[in-house]
């Protein structure tokens, strides 16, 4: 641990890993690269971290500086598509040749490229060890990510996007965040088997979303408002102090729809669509 911190804060010069004559390529831990030194995420790590995103057969996972490739062939062992974006070319062909050991080199890609060129949009997980300089810099783009995108990264965070889970594995700690949907502002809310109407009044930071709800004259606030990629959460009170939850998903930052449920029982459907 002492030698990773030294050498990601201190930037120490390491040996750059060389062929052996005659031999195959191997990296060696703190080999400097385009943008970070090169350090192995161990493998209990590895899995906790595919655990935190839920990795299944048909995710489309990519794996930002992927090294040796072992996040990508660990994610294809559990049956989703996997792509490793390196810029190192040796590590790339070290990769691919890894994931044909495995037996996983149908399900995985290796790419020689430029992480912060790479059209990330069809990812359904993320995963990254990176500075946290890299991290910030990746964050407004990762934010754009379609919403339920999980983004997990060993190490480092995100700053005052604060995690939506975390672990420490043998020190190591990982975070995962959800991409949340963009809810912030006014949207008008119907009930298809009603005429009433009323409007709802969300502010958001990042998954953090607090408001209320402006129905009959009266001014409800939110109660237990959550955000998890595109699905939306949050209970108002009635007159005889019962709870009213309602429970949604959000279509394109543009519309949500869902039901209320009242002492946990389904009442009636809800549409809500943005005005501002």
């Amino acid at each position: 641990m002492l030698r990773l911190l030294v050498a990601l804060y201190a930037g120490l010069s390491f040996a750059v890993a060389a062929q052996a004559q005659g031999g195959e390529y191997e990296p060696r831990e703190g080999q400097e690269g385009k943008d970070v030194i090169w350090v192995g995420t161990p493998d209990a790590l590895i899995e906790r971290m595919l655990d935190m995103a839920e990795v299944k057969p048909g995710d489309y996972v990519m794996d930002l500086g992927s090294g040796d490739g072992r996040i990508p062939i660990a994610a294809a062992k559990r049956g989703a598509r996997a792509i490793g974006i390196e810029y190192n070319p040796d590590l790339v062909e070290l990769s691919k040749r890894k994931a044909e050991a495995a037996g996983v080199a149908d399900r995985t890609e290796f790419l020689k490229a430029d992480l912060f060129e790479t059209d990330l949009s069809k990812a359904d997980v993320i995963t990254m060890y990176l500075l946290p300089e890299l991290n910030m810099k990746l964050r407004p783009k990762l934010l754009e990510l379609k919403p339920g995108t999980r983004i997990v990264s060993h190490f480092f965070d995100m700053e005052d996007w604060k995690s939506d889970n975390d672990t420490v594995v043998d020190g190591r700690p990982a975070y995962l965040w959800i991409v949340p949907a963009k809810v912030g502002g006014k949207w008008k809310l119907s009930y298809p088997d009603g005429k009433e109407t009323a409007e709802l009044t969300l502010t958001q930071n990042f998954q953090l979303i607090w408001g209320d709800l402006r129905q009959g004259g009266e001014t409800l606030e939110l109660g237990a408002p959550w955000l998890a990629g595109d699905r939306i959460r949050f209970t108002v009170r009635d007159a005889q102090d019962r709870p009213h939850q309602y429970t949604g998903k959000v279509f394109d930052g543009r519309r949500m729809e869902g039901t209320v449920s009242v002492d946990g029982k389904q009442t009636r459907k809800w549409v809500a669509t943005r005005v501002q």
